[in-house]
Parts: C-alpha cells; structure tokens; sequence
C-alpha cells in the first residue's frame, strides 16, 4: 500500500521531525509514505479526465493525508478514487470556523455567541460590545485572533485586509484555558488542558502550559455526539470553559499537531493513526 503526506513547503520545514516519524511509523506497517509538497502538485480536469500531475508527471495512490487546508485538493483527490484522510467534508466544514459553528450547532452543542463576515464586508454596526474576539475564519493556532476593547483597536483590524472573519463575545467564557481532544475515527485518544496566564489565547505555541485532562461522562458524551456524526481521521476537537467549567466548542482542527501530547504522554499517536488508516483501506 502507498500513500502521500501533503504539505505545503513551509510547513514541511517547520514540522520535518514529524514527517520523518509519520513515514517511519508507515514504513513499521508496511506502507510506503511519500512527502509530497503542494506547490509541487497540479490538479484539474485534462481531456474530460481528472487529473493529478507532480511537477508535470501523473501520479496515483491508494490514500493521502493532506496536512494543509485545501478542500478542493481533497474533494478532487476522493473523486478520483483516493481515500483522503480528513476526508474532503471535514476539510470544507472545519476549516472554515463559522462553517465549523453551524455544522456543531446544529448538534445541539453549545457555541460561543458568534458573528460572520465575508472578508472586506465591513457592518454598518457592530452587533455586540467592547470588548469582543476577531477571528480570522480559517486561521490556526490562535494566530489571526485578536481581542478588540474599543473602536479605534476595531479601525486598526479593519485596516488589516481582512479574510473572512467572525466576532465572537468573550462573556461568559473563562479566558486563557481550553481542552483539546485528540480523536482518531470514532475513538477518544487523550484529552490535554491547556493555559495561559498571560494572554487570552491558551495555545500551547504562545506560551501557554498543558496537562493532560481526565474527561468526565457528560464531557465525554459531548465529544461523542461530535464523532458520531463525522467520519475523522486524526482530529483535534478543542473546547473552551463556561464560567461555570461546562464544555463549549470552539474549533476542530484538520491537520492537528501532536507536540503536546507526545511531551506529556507515552501515546505513540501515529502508530495508533497508521493502524487506522490500513483498517480503513482493507
């Protein structure tokens, strides 16, 4: 069996210790893994025929992981009879946060009081107070979020060249912590806290610290709702903290990293990620 592992060049550098694990941790499962730079991929329709070029020369595989946010790479890739681990529903849903918060809504899960902007849409009227959240719709790792306190901070952000966007109320929201559940399929792996006393954002990459959580039934129950009505590969579900310490979605994340969980557990992710994907390909 042989499959690629997508990335875009930048990220290959940054998460090149990875990648050489995830081929490694293939190659003890007898898979051939191949690195793949998304620059170097060209997709499309040729002759009424899709197609799929690698600096000009077609090639095939059984499966890909794509580790970047490209819908339209894995919604061509599963067309064309590949099995794309996140699969093109999740990449299109997730990786947009206010598709995100409709489809979780939808659940009956609790969301964050939320607004959504087209990028460069500026509303004649703000539909909430200082302070509130921006969000860039597709940013990651708490990067493009950014806490607004007062109209001229809100003209500095409108100046930025805004992509699509959301406002999101900090009320009610216990600022500087959240949970992230590492899932594979429908299976819960470890959950890890993390926190920040410094900054809003508890992100682990700006300075936040992390441990691992010991979900409770309700929490649990919560997360499997979310499994149970998508078909994930490895995914990140993070949570945020009512003030009351209930669960409240904030994100899924579609190619999650794992540096956490790797520093705070014994958890061989990938190895548990490898044996998914050949169960899914028999």
């Amino acid at each position: 069996m042989n499959g690629w592992l997508i990335y875009t060049e930048a990220d290959s550098t940054r998460n090149k210790s990875y990648i050489d694990w995830f081929i490694d941790e293939a190659k003890k499962q007898s898979i051939t893994l191949t690195l793949l730079l998304r620059e170097d991929i060209s997709i499309g329709i040729q002759r009424d025929k899709q197609i799929i070029h690698v600096k000009g020369k077609e090639i095939h595989a059984d499966f890909a992981v794509v580790r970047t946010m490209d819908p339209l790479l894995n919604k061509q890739l599963e067309q064309m009879g590949i099995t794309v681990f996140n699969n093109a529903v999740i990449s299109e849903t997730f990786n947009h946060k206010a598709h995100g918060y409709l489809a979780i809504q939808q659940l009956d899960i609790p969301v964050p009081e939320s607004y959504f902007f087209p990028g460069k849409l500026i509303p004649s009227s703000l539909p909430l107070n200082f302070p509130f959240v921006a969000k860039t719709a597709n940013g990651k790792g708490g990067n493009q979020v950014t806490m607004i306190y007062n109209q001229q901070e809100w003209e500095e952000y409108r100046k930025s060249g805004m992509e699509d966007y959301l406002l999101q109320s900090p009320k009610n929201i216990q600022l500087g912590k959240d949970l992230r559940v590492f899932v594979i399929g429908k299976k819960i792996i470890a959950a890890v806290l993390r926190s920040n006393a410094n900054d809003f954002r508890a992100n682990y990459s700006l300075g936040g610290t992390a441990s691992l959580y010991r979900l409770n039934k309700t929490e649990i129950r919560t997360i499997q709702k979310i499994i149970d009505a998508y078909d994930f590969g490895l995914a990140g579900i993070d949570f945020m903290f009512t003030e009351d310490g209930e669960l409240i979605f904030n994100e899924i994340e579609d190619a999650v990293g794992s540096r956490t969980l790797s520093m705070l557990s014994d958890t061989n992710i990938l190895e548990e990620y490898i044996r998914f994907i050949k169960e899914k390909m028999h």
